[in-house]
């Protein structure tokens, strides 16, 4: 058998050869398109369900909320294991099911059956599905802080939130961008008690009141017989300050009785129970490095994306946003996964290149013949 393949070798020379090559060729491709990671994905296909429950103490959300949701899912088609952990406010829950399966489907199971437990968890409490992401999924850390003193740990959240945020989101690859530190800017109504008392106002009714009219609506067309009709909408969505000041509370005396009168309204910023710093460059050309707060983003990517190429799209896309921030803000990585990636790459080439040199080597100094140790190591 082995001399009849030797024998066609040598009479189809050409052919050989020409497979030869488009099997290299075919290789090589597959060796650029193959993603690379840290480790392979070997995580069973994994379902996260979040929920949040503002002030409510750990044993409360594991009794209202965790234990609830975990026996809805319990027994569900496909199901391998779940577990859970109740903290201060969140309940993150881990559903995991069998190799194979399809992540979209899993999801769907998922959510079919905790439309079965909404009824029992607690008024105002709505889990919700986590973005789809590979277990190795953090893949990058973002620092971004200014050294512009007019710019304040709000107005940093916020281009962070509302500008980075929105532009790595359209990445393809990548599935979350979460972000923490600085100031998150809201309204904040602070009641004067006093002024609630001599107005015959309840908090009820201010948080009522402040909650009804956060909206638009719609009052259908207006149609005057002719070629054209208007719409009528009702604008209540809050702007300003100024919106919340005219909001009228309840009616005393005939008139009015508005949010300003019981209650003085401000743009602040959301009490912390945290914050966030990152180590950066003093500045352009230095390597001393500084900590200090800083907002920082977390970048998850999606299961079977490729780390490298999504993290160099996102490197991209942040020089393109660079020139649009306000002055004196910077946005440099502080963690990046392809860092490894691209350590561990080199560290195979080199062994690789050493590896042939001493194979070379030694064929040299058995066969003690250049054409021979040509052929052998073809």
């Amino acid at each position: 058998m082995l001399n009849a393949l030797i024998k066609f070798a040598l009479h189809q020379r050409l052919l050989v050869i020409a497979i030869a090559l488009g099997l290299i060729g075919i290789g090589t491709w597959q060796i650029f398109q193959m993603p690379i990671d840290v480790f392979p994905d070997l995580n069973r296909p994994r379902v996260v369900i979040m929920t949040e429950a503002p002030g409510m103490a750990p044993e409360e959300v594991e009794t209202l909320i965790t234990f609830p949701i975990e026996t809805a899912i319990n027994g569900a088609n496909g199901v391998e294991a779940v577990r859970s952990s109740s903290g201060v406010g969140i309940s993150v829950i881990y559903v995991e099911f069998a190799y194979g399966t399809d992540v979209y489907t899993d999801r769907q199971i998922v959510a079919e059956r905790m439309q079965l437990v909404q009824d029992r968890l607690p008024a105002g409490i709505q889990p919700q599905l986590a973005p789809i992401s590979s277990i190795m999924g953090q893949i990058l850390m973002l620092g971004m802080w200014t050294d512009n003193p007019d710019v304040t740990p709000m107005e940093l959240r916020t281009e962070a939130d509302w500008v980075v945020r929105q532009r790595l989101l359209t990445i393809p690859g990548v599935s979350q961008v979460f972000s923490m530190g600085g100031e998150r800017k809201q309204f904040q109504v602070r009641v004067n008690p006093d002024a609630m008392t001599r107005y015959g106002v309840t908090l009820e009714q201010v948080e009522t009141a402040v909650s009804k009219s956060n909206e638009n609506g719609t009052g259908g067309y207006l149609d005057q017989q002719g070629p054209s009709e208007f719409l009528v909408r009702s604008l209540g969505r809050i702007q300003s300050v100024g919106d919340l000041q005219d909001i009228p509370i309840t009616i005393r005396d005939g008139r009015p009785v508005l949010l300003s009168q019981v209650a003085e309204i401000h743009e602040g910023a959301q009490v912390k129970r945290g914050d966030s710093s990152a180590f950066v460059r003093k500045a352009e050309g230095e390597s001393a490095f500084s900590g200090g707060p800083a907002v920082v983003l977390t970048v998850n990517k999606q299961p079977g994306a490729d780390t490298r190429a999504v993290t160099d799209s996102i490197m991209e896309a942040l020089e393109e946003l660079k020139p649009s921030l306000s002055s004196g803000v910077r946005i440099e990585a502080t963690y990046s996964q392809k860092s490894f990636i691209d350590r561990a790459i080199k560290n195979v080439e080199e062994a690789l290149r050493d590896g042939v040199i001493l194979v070379v080597i030694i064929l040299f100094l058995f066969l003690m013949n250049v054409r021979t140790t040509f052929i052998t190591l073809t």
